[in-house]
């Protein structure tokens, strides 16, 4: 009974070291780990000891007989997978041996952000065997975690699991949080720098970008982001409002954020009732008569950006039919002939579960998630409001191996009465701090920050989608965190970062620790009643009150009658 995993992976790669017989790959050094979307377990060598299960922190591997009807296409996936390709044996690396530092201050580094990059920035650098080091953790908002709390999907409590690698992190000697402080009002980049030896920027990337069409700026169209902001319960998102009076909406972009939203649109509000899903949100979407999703993107479904288990899981959505439009996923001869070349299997099968969307029709009594290709936004129409959208059918066109969207004149309008674009994430500038305005990233290399010379600037650095842009998944994090964190390490053995020249500043009277934060968890642990995770609190001054306040409550242990609190 071999195992299978079976969804995108955190990229923790501790399944990896766990295996006796080197059946989990790509593994890290191997061709693909940095972009693979997910591990794959080698169903010939795999000898069902459970290793990998019983290390990896989202439960993402199963025994192949265990899975559900929901997630039986993964393992035709990993079969797939390892048909025609082999990995070599390799020899697992001797545990590196301590690092010896003599005659020097202590390492000290000021982290700024405290989401997934942040969180993995701080486990890298405290857990260094023989390395003396002390973190402050600078976080604007009066939570941590960023992403893994305010961006996945509530339905996706797994995926939720690594804050518990987190939660081991912020427990570690040497580091103490500071909520509430944003940099530029609270603090300065300079105080930071000469107070430490280095400081990180992970920062995440909070904007949107637009669509840039007529009709946009309207009541009813917004950016991905505050929906998911609002429905997360993220505090700077809690306000908005969003009109779910119409049976379409419309979101543009094919990536898993839009997935994420478009599911949530039309998923039944009692299975919402058991997440973490903030609770004026579930109030609205009680009440919603959304009826039916359209999901455009403007490229073919080859060049289609959300994983495979997005894509899978839409269709074990209770009560909803997805649906393409079999013109739309129909590829070209080329293409075909390119899908069956070896190491395409991910893509050829992500292709045919589309296909298979496609040869649907809708049932009256159900909702439905209509996933359209090779379409572009032109105008949003309405005078007050969102009434409907235009959308131009576009053609692919391979400019010497660039594949371009073009738009052929066919216009098509769609009534509906909210319109979300999901078309990426953008970074914002830290004052004091290199901004690049064309890639929305602090430059770098390798996580070094670098000035518009292009030169390093001792002591900066950065991590996460600030410096990368926003790609991956929250595992990717890890490895993107690891590689800055080993950039500091280097530079501060090679004598190459500045002593610090003064303690680190005060921060403002309403900031506060680990123990607001500890406050704040267990409001909403026993807020949430049995029923649900959670409750979040989506007031910034509520969130500050319970903080400072220091409210001890009470809270039943993890694992006893009601759901782990992620």
């Amino acid at each position: 009974m071999p195992h299978v995993i079976t969804q995108s992976c955190c990229n923790d790669a501790a399944c990896v070291s766990a295996c006796p017989v080197d059946c989990i790959h790509p593994s890290p050094g191997e061709p693909g780990y940095r972009t693979a979307e997910m591990l794959y377990i080698d169903p010939a060598t795999c000898v069902d000891c459970g290793a990998c299960v019983d290390v990896c922190p989202v439960d993402a591997i199963s025994p192949d007989a265990a899975l559900g009807e929901e997630s039986r296409a993964f393992i035709e996936l990993n079969r797939l997978h390892f048909s025609g390709r082999s990995y070599p044996r390799r020899d697992l690396p001797l545990p590196p041996a301590p690092m010896t530092v003599t005659e020097r201050e202590p390492l000290r580094v000021a982290v700024v952000g405290a989401g997934p990059a942040a969180m993995f920035a701080v486990e890298s650098i405290l857990s260094r065997r023989g390395l003396e080091a002390t973190v402050d953790v600078y976080e604007r908002l009066p939570v941590p975690y960023g992403l893994a709390r305010f961006g996945v999907a509530p339905d996706h409590l797994r995926t939720k699991r690594v804050i518990g690698q987190f939660e081991r992190a912020a427990s570690r000697r040497g580091v103490t949080f500071h909520f509430n402080t944003r940099v530029g009002r609270d603090i300065t980049h300079e105080q930071l720098a000469t107070s430490h030896h280095a400081v990180l920027y992970a920062v995440g990337a909070p904007s949107d970008r637009r669509l840039e069409v007529p009709g946009e700026d309207l009541p009813g169209s917004h950016p991905a982001t505050h929906f998911v902001g609002w429905y997360n319960g993220h505090p700077d998102h809690s306000g908005h409002e969003f009109n779910l009076s119409h049976p379409r909406a419309v979101v543009i972009g094919n990536g898993n954020v839009a997935l994420d939203v478009a599911r949530i649109l039309v998923s039944d509000v009692d299975s919402l009732r058991r997440t973490d899903i903030s609770g004026r949100a579930l109030g609205l979407l009680a009440q919603s008569a959304v009826e039916e999703v359209l999901v455009v993107g403007r490229r073919g479904v080859e060049h289609s950006a959300y994983t495979t288990k997005e894509l899978v899981e839409l269709d074990h959505l209770a009560g909803v039919n997805v649906l393409a439009h079999s013109r739309e996923t129909t590829v070209d001869a080329a293409t075909s002939v390119a899908l069956n070349k070896h190491g395409n299997e991910q893509l050829r099968f992500k292709i045919d579960i589309a296909q298979r969307y496609a040869g649907r029709v809708r049932s009256p009594e159900r909702k439905a998630i209509t996933l359209r290709y090779l379409a572009s936004p032109v105008e949003i129409l309405g005078s007050d409001r969102v009434t409907g959208i235009r959308l131009e059918r576009n053609e692919i066109r391979d400019d010497a191996g660039n594949h371009r969207a073009v738009g052929t004149g066919e216009i098509e309008q769609i009534d509906c009465g909210l319109v979300l674009r999901s078309i990426g994430y953008s970074g914002d500038p830290v004052p004091g701090v290199p901004f690049d305005v064309a890639t929305r990233r602090i430059p770098n290399e390798s996580g070094r920050v670098v000035d518009p010379r292009g030169e390093t600037i001792p002591g900066i650095y950065t991590a996460g989608w600030i410096k990368r842009g926003p790609s991956g998944v929250i595992g990717t994090n890890k490895t993107c965190a690891a590689e800055t964190v080993n950039a500091i390490v280097d530079d501060y053995l090679s004598g190459l970062l500045s002593t610090p020249s003064s303690p680190p500043p005060a921060v403002g009277v309403e900031a506060f620790g680990w123990d607001g934060w500890l406050a704040i968890d267990a409001y909403e642990r026993s807020a949430g009643g049995r029923e649900r995770p959670r409750e979040k609190v989506v007031d910034w001054p509520k969130l500050v009150e319970l903080a400072t306040a220091g409210a001890a409550i009470d809270v039943p242990a993890r694992g006893t009658d009601r759901m782990a609190p992620w």
